[in-house]
């Protein structure tokens, strides 16, 4: 491309401190996939903390034992619920939906922390720095202790499937220990110079929210919890003494430590069988493998891999004096001053951060990716389906990632088998169907609590929608073919729970809209009722999709003509009142009126069923409905009013929520002051506490404001905020499979576009309009007016 623009890149590739991490929402993440690691940056003492993101608690056993529902379950149960709904009743409806529920999902457990310490300790400290550099993907630590000049450099590698962590000093005058602990039940295991430890998961953790006797429960039964394990060697220029529980390394100036983990998990239905020794042992011939090859070799192998994907797409903004500053410095001041940059830095960093924690044959991106450090993590760090584990996906293809897609889109065939038996059992439907929440062992009950968030059934259409938009912008017909099983049976559940109302349309009933309540008669929060808008416009699409899927595959299946016929008695979202869109059937006050969940304008995004051009009214509504809601929210609901005022082409507003999402957190278990939702000093999101939705949201929400494709035009930004008025982003995608370049100046706007394959397609610049013929694999300039 043409240089546009003059943008230092640096403000928007590297995290930067000039101090250790005081705690872990400052430590800094790495990632392959599997392998999770928060470098503290320590000098002296010094923690790497460990998660591997098969390490749950519970397994197949548990969750049998705690599926019994409450109530009655079934066609005839659902039809009571019915009833009460409508004869007016929400107090009986309410009291009877929680029938339904049972039990919960499991946690998302630490593994442990690599404990290092430096001999001899002294308070002799300069010349400290800190960094992630995003397009490596390495941790660096480097700082002079009492004279000796010390580095270390941390990274893990996924060809290698290892965390590698690498330690020089100027002088052999120091003495190294590596330790490693965990919070679980363990014991060490030292082997032939390694060091290992064993680790026993716990038979069930509840949820920090659930007042249990016993929330960590250990089990000798047939509900044991997985076992694990860690290993860990070096090799090193100094002398090796290996103990128990440590490894001590003297007079060094070279020093590499290689750590891998195993566990017992086997998927979803399989109940874990290994011991801790059988996977020490496998853990064990990971890490030799890794300690057989030159550091060297690693390093660049590693860097190969990350950056195939990293470099596929990378946005630079105008670096103000303010990118010089350490991260953590630029976020306190980010309400005071604009840092474009530091917009940079997170897309770029929400990209990082998808390749750390989304790799193909592992586990989706969990609430807190792959990093977490508590036993009883919040919402037991696992898969909330309403909103957040969707969110982690959506920078995927658009911003040239479909492979990171990839264990969401196979765990979505596996819920899906989990969910028939639930779709039988709870409500006597065909298909599949998943709620609230879902964990490791695909949980797909609803969860014991309060209807407002327990009685959803609809996670399954929501996610079916991945499925689709994999194909939308790969165009891979053979991954449709594959998918079709899973998207069908989500519309057989859907047809099956619609019901005919009164007025002759179908609806839903009983019906919520996720985790919100509207004020009753009695004047008192209901949230069970018929017909949310967010049901209605998920099912609206998912019908819509299949039928396109049939088409595409060639199919004939009696299902897509009825689900044609069902969808046209689907009614269209209502306007209330106050101008808003409505976000159930009739025009109800909100109990809460800033509510940070935005469910009824789901067709607006991610879907495309409301757009400005083609149903301006609803268009018009929506944005009155974010008027109404106000800016302030939770982190990731921050970053879905991003991805939802880029739709709308409100650049001034999306750039306000940006703003807002940059803003310093506080978090009251550290007592940082700040102002509630933003982010922390290594830029996680804060809901608060920390959720990690947030970041791949805010990075989906940037790509929107700089090129659109559900329409089918291509749309160069969109919705561009005036205080980037340079810039230049490569590498985004559009569906159909076209790679777009953009660099803009005050001077002009230059996009590059790149198809897979030989298409048409027309290409948009504010109301201008242009049609160009792409050839496969050829970059194709367009310089609009």
């Amino acid at each position: 491309m043409s240089d546009l623009v003059s943008a230092d890149p640096t403000g928007g590739q590297r995290l930067v401190y000039d101090r250790p991490a005081a705690d872990w929402l400052a430590a800094l993440p790495l990632g392959n996939g599997r392998i999770g690691a928060m470098c503290f940056g320590g000098t002296g003492t010094d923690r790497i903390g460990l998660n591997d993101e098969t390490l749950w608690s519970g397994g197949p056993e548990t969750a049998r034992l705690l599926s019994t529902p409450l109530g009655a379950t079934g066609a005839e149960a659902v039809q009571e619920v019915r009833e009460a709904l409508w004869a007016g009743d929400v107090r009986r409806a309410h009291e009877l939906a929680g029938g339904f529920h049972s039990g919960y999902s499991q946690a998302y457990l630490p593994l442990g922390d690599l404990l290092l310490e430096l001999a001899p300790q002294t308070d002799d400290v300069t010349q400290y720095g800190r960094e992630l550099d995003l397009d490596a993907a390495v941790a660096t630590t480097q700082y002079d202790l009492g004279g000796v000049a010390v580095r270390q450099e941390a990274f893990v590698s996924a060809p290698a499937d290892a965390l590698v962590v690498r330690l020089t000093a100027s002088e052999p005058v120091l003495e190294l220990t590596a330790r490693l602990t965990s919070k679980l039940q363990s014991r060490p295991h030292a082997v032939d110079g390694g060091l290992g430890l064993l680790l026993q998961a716990p038979a069930d953790v509840a949820p920090p929210h659930r007042d249990v006797p016993e929330p960590i429960r250990y089990s000798d039964g047939p509900d044991r919890g997985m076992e694990a394990a860690i290993a860990l060697r070096a090799t090193t220029d100094g002398e090796l003494s290996a103990t128990n529980d440590a490894l001590t390394i003297h007079g060094f100036t070279e020093l590499t430590l290689f750590l891998s983990s195993a566990t017992g998990y086997d998927g979803p239905q399989a109940t874990p069988v290994r011991t801790g020794e059988e996977c020490w042992t496998l853990a064990d011939r990971t890490v030799r493998a890794a300690a057989d090859r030159p550091y060297e070799e690693l390093l660049a192998e590693h860097q190969r891999d990350h950056r195939l994907l990293y470099r596929r797409s990378s946005l630079e903004l105008p670096a103000t004096p303010a990118a010089e500053l350490p991260t953590d410095e630029r976020v306190a001041r980010s309400d005071e001053t604009d840092d474009p940059a530091l917009a940079a830095l997170l897309f770029n960093y929400g990209r990082y951060l998808m390749i750390a924690s989304s790799r193909p044959g592992g586990l989706p991106t969990n609430l807190q990716g792959i990093w977490n450090d508590i036993l009883r993590p919040p919402w037991s760090s696992n898969y909330t389906v309403n909103i957040n584990t969707e969110m982690n996906y959506w920078p995927a293809e658009t911003t040239g990632l479909p492979e990171c897609h990839e264990p969401l889109l196979r765990f979505i065939d596996q819920l899906a088998q989990a969910g028939r038996g639930t779709a039988a059992e709870r409500y006597g439907c065909s298909g599949w169907t998943a709620h609230h929440n879902t964990d490791a062992w695909c949980w797909t009950y609803p969860v014991e609590g309060d209807p407002r968030w327990s009685n959803w059934p609809l996670a399954g259409a929501w996610l079916a929608r991945h499925l689709w938009d994999h194909y939308e912008f790969t165009g891979d017909l053979a991954f449709l073919g594959e998918a079709w099983p899973t998207l069908k049976s989500a519309a057989e559940f859907c047809l099956d729970w619609l019901t005919e109302l009164p007025d002759g349309s179908l609806g839903t009933a009983p019906s919520t809209s996720p985790e919100n309540d509207y004020i009753a008669a009695d004047g008192q929060p209901a949230s069970v009722t018929v017909s949310s808008t967010m049901d209605l416009v998920l099912i609206a699409d998912l019908f819509g999709r299949v039928e396109q899927a049939a088409g595409l595959l060639d199919l004939v299946d009696p299902l897509v003509a009825e689900l044609s016929t069902a969808r046209k008695r689907l009614p269209e979202p209502s306007i209330g009142g106050q101008g808003q869109l409505q976000e159930w059937a009739a025009d109800l006050p909100e109990e809460d009126p800033q509510h940070r969940h935005m469910s009824h304008l789901v067709g607006l995004y991610p879907g495309e069923a409301i757009t400005p051009e083609g149903t301006p009214e609803l268009a018009a509504a929506a944005q009155r409905t974010m008027d109404l809601r106000g800016d302030e929210a939770t982190g990731w609901s921050l970053a879905w009013k991003i991805c939802l005022r880029a739709r709308l082409r409100d650049a001034a507003a999306a750039h306000r929520l940006v703003q807002a999402f940059l803003r310093p957190a506080d978090d009251s278990a550290t007592g940082r002051p700040g102002s509630g939702a933003g982010v922390y000093p290594n830029l996680f999101c804060a809901h608060p506490p920390f959720q990690i939705d947030g970041n791949f949201g805010a990075t989906a929400g940037i790509a929107e404001l700089l090129l659109q494709s559900h329409t089918d035009e291509l749309e160069l930004l969109p919705a561009l905020p005036a205080a980037w008025p340079t810039g230049r982003v490569t590498g985004l995608r559009a569906r159909g499979g076209v790679v777009v370049d953009i660099a803009w100046t005050a001077d002009g706007t230059e996009a590059v576009l790149t198809a897979d394959r030989d298409q048409e397609r027309t290409v948009r610049y504010g109301n201008d309009r242009v049609r160009v013929r792409l050839t496969a694999g050829v970059g194709h300039r367009v310089h609009p007016a």
